[in-house]
């Protein structure tokens, strides 16, 4: 089954989610509580997406688009509804208030303190909801760092991400994405879910802290270790590995192809079918501590006979032999690929018109009956559950009259807003 086909099903057809029945309250913009409220939304979560006026910043990144809607904003923000809601109004405040006496989460990544003036941060909330898990995301944490703006690219720069990227004698490089935002989220949601299995336990909620740098460091693994186990400091190798070879892209006829060999075994595969067996038991090359101080001497010759393949026949044939190799490819190609592999890695939201992009064709003058936008799914599976995939991204204040009638409605319970999908 695909995740399009679970979008299409009926609710009586449907896999139970995972999280079916929490409900989160959204407070966060941008990238890394986005991220980790939209898995935990894919996973069956209600949330609800707290937006100023101006809305969330990812809105206006564009180009690209789509329908002149930013596909940055669109790729972290789907089975979410959004309310707009200004911090600055005390009937709005005791809206959320409310909200946080409903909800199982928060998700917040204002600086640090930044929430005390508007009575949202956590004390707050937990003396409104004892049981409420309260995430807070943050650049480089409450202590010495609570002033700092918490940005990627800054913490690309300053964790030492950016001094392993890049030619040995060329400028640093910031990663393709942003990653540690991304890896971020991630701790984050991690947190949350360790914490909402202690409250079974207690019935106790808590504050969870996550924050960009500490993610970073924790992310590069070996390259940190290097230093603080073995005192070493490490540096830019463009796209050699420190420790392991052969384990980078070398030229193939027709374009470059990424051979990792992890082991001595895979090795000796890799030999045998570039006909150059003897390289496996040359003393230089044998055991990986041996190729990696003369790599050197063993790359030239392998480039000579990979020069003899083309990148596709280097795929299969090396892969299938238990060596890991693959192409450099677009990020076309890599969709495509993983579409070939069975992997399903699109899923269609939208189809009546709502979301995003959906306002964005109404507001155009077209028929946005029908819109739906191409999103990469969840890549999560389950034996006995399934993601969700209810809801577009929506557009600023899509749900705000839902939210706020169901808010102020003192009896009703979360499947009165999620009922109509509404």
């Amino acid at each position: 089954m695909t995740a399009s086909d679970t979008a299409s099903e009926s609710e009586s057809e449907r896999a139970p989610a995972p999280l079916d029945g929490l409900v989160v309250a959204d407070l966060s913009r941008v990238l890394a509580g986005p991220y980790c409220s939209m898995l935990l939304a894919d996973l069956g979560a209600t949330v609800i997406k707290v937006e100023s006026a101006a809305g969330d910043d990812t809105r206006t990144w564009n180009p690209p688009d789509a329908e002149g809607v930013a596909t940055y904003y669109l790729s972290i923000n789907r089975n979410k509804r959004s309310m707009i809601a200004d911090y600055r109004n005390p009937d709005d405040v005791a809206l959320i208030h409310e909200l946080f006496r409903r909800s199982d989460i928060v998700i917040e990544n204002f600086m640090a303190g930044g929430l005390e003036k508007y009575d949202l941060d956590y004390e707050a909330a937990h003396r409104i909801n004892p049981r409420l898990i309260y995430l807070s995301i943050s650049g480089f944490g409450t202590a010495a760092g609570a002033g700092l703006p918490g940005y990627d690219l800054v913490v690309q720069a300053v964790s030492g991400l950016m001094s392993l990227t890049g030619d040995p004698e060329g400028p640093a490089y910031r990663a393709g994405i942003s990653v540690f935002d991304v890896m971020t989220g991630m701790h984050g949601l991690i947190g949350v879910l360790a914490a909402l299995e202690q409250r079974h336990r207690t019935g106790k909620g808590q504050h969870v802290e996550v924050n960009l740098l500490s993610s970073a460091l924790s992310g590069l693994v070996n390259q940190t270790a290097a230093y603080t186990a073995g005192g070493v400091v490490p540096f830019r190798m463009g796209n050699a590995h420190p420790s392991v070879y052969p384990y980078l892209p070398l030229p193939a006829e027709d374009r470059d192809v990424i051979i990792a060999v992890g082991n001595d075994r895979q090795f000796r595969s890799l030999c045998e079918i570039l006909g150059l067996s003897e390289l496996a038991d040359d003393p230089r090359f044998a055991l990986n501590t041996d190729r990696a101080e003369n790599r050197a001497e063993l790359q030239p010759l392998l480039e000579a006979e990979l020069a003899k393949w083309s990148a596709d026949d280097l795929f299969l044939k090396l892969n299938y032999a238990g060596v890991p190799c693959g192409p450099i490819n677009s990020i076309a190609e890599g969709v495509d690929l993983a579409e070939r592999l069975g992997l399903h890695p699109r899923v269609s939201v939208g189809g009546d018109g709502r979301g995003a992009v959906g306002a964005a064709v109404t507001e155009a003058g077209g028929d946005a009956a029908g819109t739906t936008v191409d999103l990469i799914r969840n890549p999560i599976e389950f034996s006995d559950a399934a993601a969700r995939y209810d809801l577009p991204p929506p557009a600023l204040g899509e749900h705000s009259e839902a939210i706020r009638a169901w808010l102020a409605d003192p009896d009703a319970d979360v499947d009165r807003l999620t009922g109509s999908n509404a």
